[in-house]
């Protein structure tokens, strides 16, 4: 089994442990009240995108199953705060605990503090978990095409539309394209391979071609130089997803700023 599988397996039973503490019935009837009595200000993280010069989209990641702890003591009242402030076209916070060192709550404590679109990061394989974004007041999710079948796919994206988030779908292989489709709003080219954590920028400009123009196309991991985002801009695509290059620093948010200055100068 390799870490992808690993990781998915755990999900599931993760979550089944979070129905038995709040039924989803009671999740989803306070997300749906919480849609029609009060609805959420509307922060497109594909807009945001679209309209950027940089396009970055800076990550909170404390930790990955092959680098373990990047930053540990990593606040998410502090560093996306920071990011924003330092010009994050939107911000990416990983929920995962056992593997990434994430939890929902980093994005309930973060969002009083930013103005920026945020996605939840996660590996999501049920609805359940897009009404947990909701709940937590994200903005967009991300759907790994390897986490799913194209069903799952089709109707988590259907639902994530329902509760008025917007989706990210992370491709990685040719045969991923088949995932795109309705009720996508941005496509991800992963440049990390889930299963063995090979990173290949190259996975971008392979797969550029070949994905669809009309979808606003981000490129996501193994991105430490602004001159890879300029060149990744030129090849069409309007987001990068970053996080190691900014945690691993003292501080992330002037580690983006520079990034940021590099990449518009």
């Amino acid at each position: 089994m390799d870490i992808l599988e690993e990781i998915v397996a755990h999900k599931r039973i993760e979550l089944a442990k979070q129905k038995e503490i709040v039924a989803p019935a009671t999740l989803y009837s306070n997300v749906e009240s919480l849609l029609s009595d009060c609805p959420p200000p509307h922060r497109s993280m594909r807009d945001s995108l679209a309209s950027s010069a940089s396009g970055i989209i800076a990550e909170f990641k404390r930790k990955s199953p092959s680098k373990g702890w990047i930053k540990e003591e990593g606040k998410p009242d502090v560093v996306p705060a920071s990011y924003c402030q330092n010009g994050a076209s939107a911000i990416s916070i990983l929920t995962d605990e056992k593997y990434f060192g994430g939890t929902l709550r980093f994005i309930r404590i973060a969002r009083p503090t930013v103005t920026c679109p945020i996605l939840r990061k996660d590996f999501i394989v049920d609805e359940y978990q897009l009404y947990q974004a909701k709940a937590a007041d994200a903005d967009a999710v991300l759907l790994i095409a390897a986490d799913l079948t194209k069903e799952e796919c089709k109707t988590l994206a259907k639902k994530a539309h329902e509760l008025q988030l917007e989706t990210l779908l992370e491709v990685h292989s040719e045969s991923e394209l088949e995932y795109v489709g309705e009720c996508i709003d941005m496509v991800g080219v992963n440049n990390r391979n889930l299963g063995t954590f090979h990173t290949d920028v190259a996975n971008s400009y392979r797969l550029a071609s070949l994905l669809p123009k009309d979808y606003l196309l981000v490129s996501e991991s193994g991105i430490s130089n602004p001159q890879t985002v300029r060149e990744l801009r030129q090849a069409g695509f309007r987001g990068f997803l970053i996080g190691e290059t900014f945690m691993k620093t003292p501080d992330p948010g002037k580690a983006l700023r520079t990034f940021i200055e590099e990449v518009t100068k």
